[in-house]
């Protein structure tokens, strides 16, 4: 266990080079990756004093913490534990991934993934609130255990509201799965019974709901062999929650039937984990997510930023790869 103060010279250290690693913006223009450090399965959320969080896979220990303004400049503030609040249930080697924030009444609720490599029927879910986006977040522990629960790999989680009430989304490659949570989104509702909403193949949910339709992104692949990582983005569309999940194919995702819209390229590999979708103030929708610079992969999974499109009622990306400068959001002055 580190002591309290290496613990706060590898604070000093992950901020200065939070701060080295801007890629600001220039004549309206951005450029990725947004950051020249690791912050891969990226979850946003905007408060109310105009500013973005987002929080990453913990290649920085405990939980990294950003902010932003406009989605392109990112300095980090904080992460969400220390060694000694950091979550511990689970196996000894296990890391905290994936983590989903949220804003439940009021307080900041933090879903995470609690899990090793090849974890299958060992890793599970686990929630943590804080009074601050920037923490420090206080472990309330498991909600979901792939053990208990009956469903191998239980990782990658994301919260969904719809109608009243409160949903976890999760799974990798073993099938997708959904079930309701209790009124205060920190347990399972009693009695909750489990909901299949998609096949095997697929990882890293996203649910956006856009005029009366319900939007499924995931990823598919390999997400973590560096330059030669195979991650991509797929999507399809349900005007249920629970699905099923149609492509533009029209191929059910109950099945594997992927549709891809974002790949890699000879700059990229391993585009995929999407954040949650966001909108600028000229109504453009923008998706974040990581990737690998094939030139420099021991930066490891960095941020990225790419604008969807909509064509016959399905989002898209321009060319299906990640753009290297592009006009940037624009969000007025809070």
């Amino acid at each position: 266990m580190k002591t309290k103060p290496v613990f706060l010279a590898f604070m000093l250290s992950a901020l200065l080079i939070a701060s080295c690693g801007k890629r600001p913006v220039a004549n309206g223009d951005y450029h990725n990756p947004l950051m020249r450090i690791s912050t891969p399965d990226p979850s946003i959320m905007r408060d109310s004093d105009g500013y973005f969080y987002l929080y990453a896979t913990e290649d920085i220990r405990n939980v990294p913490v950003f902010r932003s303004r406009n989605l392109v400049e990112w300095e980090q503030i904080g992460v969400c534990f220390t060694e000694e609040t950091r979550p511990k249930w689970g196996t000894e080697e296990a890391g905290i991934w994936a983590p989903d924030i949220n804003k439940i009444d009021g307080r900041y609720v933090l879903y995470y993934t609690r899990a090793a490599a090849f974890c299958r029927g060992t890793c599970g879910i686990g929630v943590a609130v804080a009074d601050n986006p920037a923490g420090p977040f206080t472990d309330i522990g498991p909600i979901i255990q792939a053990d208990s629960i009956g469903v191998e790999n239980s990782i990658d989680q994301c919260y969904v509201e719809d109608e009243g009430k409160k949903y976890i989304i999760w799974g990798s490659f073993e099938g997708i799965y959904a079930i309701e949570l209790a009124d205060d989104g920190l347990a399972l509702r009693h009695g909750a019974e489990k909901v299949q909403v998609a096949g095997g193949g697929y990882e890293a949910s996203n649910i956006l709901k856009r005029g009366g339709y319900y939007y499924y992104f995931a990823s598919i692949e390999g997400c973590c062999a560096g330059a030669e990582s195979t991650y991509k983005v797929v999507v399809g569309k349900s005007d249920n929650l629970f699905g099923p999940y149609i492509t533009p194919e029209g191929e059910s995702m109950m099945r594997y039937r992927p549709s891809v819209i974002l790949h890699g390229d000879s700059v990229f590999a391993g585009t995929g984990h999407n954040a949650e979708v966001v909108t600028d103030d000229e109504g453009n929708d923008w998706l974040l997510y990581h990737a690998f610079l094939k030139k420099e992969p021991q930066l490891g999974r960095v941020l990225c930023l790419d604008r969807l499109v909509w064509r016959n009622g399905y989002p898209d990306i321009e060319g299906r790869i990640p753009s290297q400068t592009a006009k940037a959001p624009v969000f007025q002055a809070f």
